[in-house]
């Protein structure tokens, strides 16, 4: 389960994503481009967290992963919870 911190966290990078990469279909351009976009927020946090831009990224991306997993595993209860209605 995530922490307050880790969501607040995983959110600043978020929002800080969908307003630089607007226009890019992340499908389709490449994992570095995507990085170089997101260097700046995670260079500041980096700094604000007396951190390294590693742990920031590696931090981000287990945070990113796990999100995404239980995104995908509610996806699959509700699309069940549908199935089972047999309209």
């Amino acid at each position: 389960m995530m922490n307050e911190d880790d969501k607040l966290f995983l959110d600043r990078i978020t929002a800080y994503a969908e307003e630089v990469m607007a226009d890019m279909d992340a499908e389709k351009t490449r994992i570095s481009v995507q990085l170089d976009k997101l260097r700046p927020i995670m260079e500041t946090i980096a700094q604000e967290q007396n951190a390294s831009v590693e742990d920031v990224f590696i931090r981000y991306m287990d945070l990113a992963s796990t999100a995404g997993a239980k995104k995908q595993e509610q996806f699959k209860q509700d699309y069940l919870d549908f199935d089972d209605l047999k309209i």
